[in-house]
């Protein structure tokens, strides 16, 4: 049972750092241009040698930026908060009691993490200026995708765990 309660908390502290990762680091979007440098995207700046925000980041044009910010921020909030629940239950329910409210956050934080993903999927053109167009995903937008499954699974695996001797 130790061993499956440390796989658990690995496979949370995973899903969590990759949501920081995924939130943080500035590779949603990625160009090439030939002859300059590259040119990370992330929600909030674009950056090559130097870092500027994202071009009308802050207007009714680009409210979903907006969005994928709010729900990127809260996944994460909601991952860690979910952690810090299960810690605590793991010392106050009674035997033999699901972790019901660790599992519900827990999919409350994959449920935003996969809204973020979607919106952007489906709106990523719409903020990026003319010469960002042809670029393509980064690194940080594959991890939001792959913290998705990652939280998924745990707030799965806190429903059907049961606290044992």
């Amino acid at each position: 049972m130790l061993i499956i309660l440390a796989f658990i908390i690995l496979f949370h502290l995973a899903a969590a750092i990759l949501l920081f990762v995924a939130t943080i680091h500035n590779a949603w979007w990625v160009v090439s241009p030939a002859g300059r440098d590259v040119i990370y995207t992330d929600l909030w700046y674009s950056c090559n040698a130097t870092c500027y925000p994202v071009e009308n980041s802050h207007t009714a044009i680009a409210a979903y930026l907006q969005a994928v910010q709010a729900t990127m921020i809260l996944a994460t909030i909601l991952c860690c908060v979910s952690f810090f629940v299960f810690i605590l239950q793991l010392f106050r329910i009674k035997q033999g009691e699901r972790f019901i409210f660790t599992a519900l956050i827990q999919l409350l934080a994959s449920l935003c993490v996969m809204i973020a993903a979607s919106i952007y999927t489906a709106q990523k053109h719409s903020f990026h200026v003319s010469s960002l167009q042809e670029g393509s995903y980064g690194s940080s937008y594959i991890l939001a995708w792959i913290s998705f499954p990652m939280t998924l699974v745990s707030g799965l695996m806190y429903l059907v765990l049961r606290k044992r001797k």
